[in-house]
């Protein structure tokens, strides 16, 4: 007879496993005809996105693009500078054991370092090297047993109270960011050197049944003009979506995540004076609800034989979301700018080291600069890298030590001064970004079943020496006693505080008779 059960429905959202890797993307690009040879790289710079995500049995597909934009001395009588933008393509597969079709994909690429090298006067080889995350989620429907409903007297049960992240729901959305960025009327633009792209100021809103996502999409676009000045335009572009995701609350916990999916920015060929920018952004989003549940973990009856299945699954605890503003404050001296006109300078925070204790998130790294400034020699133009060192920490009551966490790092102000004596001030705030858990594992029960009467012979007391990691429940269970009964002949007030060693009297102790 199979017990009747009062039972909770939860939905938990797993890691099942994450891979980091290097991924190496090459390709070779020829000048346009239009342009003159390359004499050397001065700089070389992009970003990634990723076209298509394919989750298979046993394999992850990932399409995409890294968007190189390559500076250049051109080999001609003024030496120019010039530029080529191209992109190179990868189409890659990885070998994922524990995966499977149904599974949700999150996958990070940020480029690590990007090579590039003068075949010939009109062709590059390219070499970009991406840092690669993946992580793969299930996302499971588990029925728990809270309680159970019987006629039967005497029944056992161990209980446990927990607070878990149920997952309420995910979804993903695309958004199109479109804009005509103006540029001085005195500039006539001959093609655009180099793009930065960062996703600042995100915030969610919650309405019924949808997730409101939108950021400021911060540009800045170098270009050259016709008569060879190297101009600077920055602009800002508002992005929205819409995530639909049932029964979401403004208290529920939302992971949202901004990503490229295609990048086109270009010369616009109907306005003069001004840049078509069309960028499309992939928005995902996860809300967890903090849910307290009481599941039941064991249970037995003194009398009769109870038969149950037992499972473990993991779940989601104590998740959450921390912000936190690292601050770089350094002079830096490159007696190569000395008191020449910055352009640019491209800011790549890299963490190398991260650790976790109670209540403390320490990260080691360095920042690197790419300074693109004007020069004295006949290039007139030339880059400079050098690297800061980063070590910052996080401090949280509720960060633990056997806690996963993932990190997002986005550039808030950089500001970059030459001073008289040739040093350049250098302040930098970087945005940590940081969402942190705890993967609980818990035990489920199903199928309890009433098999037959216990026939047993009964003994009024035993006696019973306490082993190491003995507990009054598994002590109680094995004499089919129970935990007061035996608390209170022993007068202990706390069942969690017996020693081994400690003698115990047991009663009603009742041994299965033997055939």
């Amino acid at each position: 007879m199979q017990l009747d059960a009062n039972k909770e429905k939860i939905c938990i959202n797993q890691l099942v496993g994450q891979k980091n890797d290097i991924l190496e993307v090459e390709g070779d690009a020829i000048v346009n005809d239009i342009k003159p040879d390359i004499l050397n790289v001065i700089s070389v710079n992009g970003n990634v996105s990723v076209y298509k995500r394919e989750v298979l049995d046993g394999k992850i597909k990932l399409e995409g693009a890294v968007n190189v934009y390559v500076i250049y001395l051109a080999d001609d009588e003024t030496g120019s500078v010039r530029s080529l933008n191209t992109s190179v393509d990868f189409n890659k597969s990885f070998d994922f054991d524990e995966c499977k079709k149904e599974m949700d994909l999150d996958e990070t690429l940020n480029i690590k370092n990007i090579e590039c090298k003068v075949i010939n006067s009109r062709k590059i080889n390219i070499r970009a090297f991406l840092d690669l995350n993946v992580k793969l989620y299930s996302n499971d429907n588990v029925d728990i047993i809270n309680d159970v409903n019987s006629l039967m007297d005497g029944i056992q049960c161990l209980n446990n109270t927990l607070d878990i992240n149920s997952l309420v729901g995910s979804g993903i959305t695309k958004a199109m960011a479109r804009d005509t960025i103006l540029i001085d009327n005195t500039d006539n633009l001959a093609e655009i050197l180099k793009s930065d792209i960062t996703i600042t100021n995100k915030d969610i809103k919650i309405s019924y049944n949808k997730v409101l996502a939108k950021a400021d999409i911060d540009l800045k676009i170098m270009y050259l003009t016709e008569d060879n000045r190297i101009q600077m335009v920055q602009s800002s572009i508002p992005v929205m979506g819409f995530v639909d995701i049932q029964n979401v609350s403004d208290t529920n916990t939302c992971n949202t995540k901004y990503k490229l999916r295609n990048v086109i920015i270009k010369p616009n060929n109907m306005e003069e004076h001004s840049i078509n920018v069309e960028i499309e952004v992939e928005i995902s989003c996860s809300v967890y609800e903090k849910k307290q549940i009481n599941i039941l973990q064991d249970l037995y009856s003194p009398t009769n034989t109870l038969k149950f299945t037992k499972r473990q699954v993991t779940t989601l605890v104590n998740k959450e979301n921390l912000q936190e503003t690292c601050t770089i404050q350094e002079a830096i001296s490159i007696p190569e700018i000395a008191n020449n006109k910055i352009y640019d300078v491209c800011v790549r925070p890299n963490i190398q080291r991260q650790s976790v204790t109670n209540g403390r998130i320490e990260f080691e790294g360095e920042v690197e600069l790419e300074f693109l400034y004007e020069a004295n020699n006949l290039s007139r133009f030339d880059s400079k890298t050098t690297k800061l060192p980063l070590n910052f920490s996080i401090n949280n009551a509720n960060i633990e030590e056997e806690m996963s966490f993932n990190t997002n790092i986005e550039i808030k102000t950089q500001n970059f001064v030459v001073l008289n004596d040739g040093n350049i001030e250098t302040k930098l705030e970087l945005l940590f970004e940081i969402s942190v858990s705890r993967n609980e594992k818990i035990n489920v029960i199903d199928n309890i079943d009433i098999e037959e009467k216990k026939e047993c012979n009964q003994y009024s007391m035993v006696i019973y020496f306490v082993k190491p990691k003995d507990t009054l429940w598994e002590i109680a269970k094995k004499f089919d006693s129970t935990v007061d009964e035996i608390a209170h002949i022993n007068e202990i007030e706390n069942a969690d505080s017996i020693m081994p060693g400690m003698q115990l009297f047991i009663p009603r102790y009742c041994s299965r008779k033997m055939a």
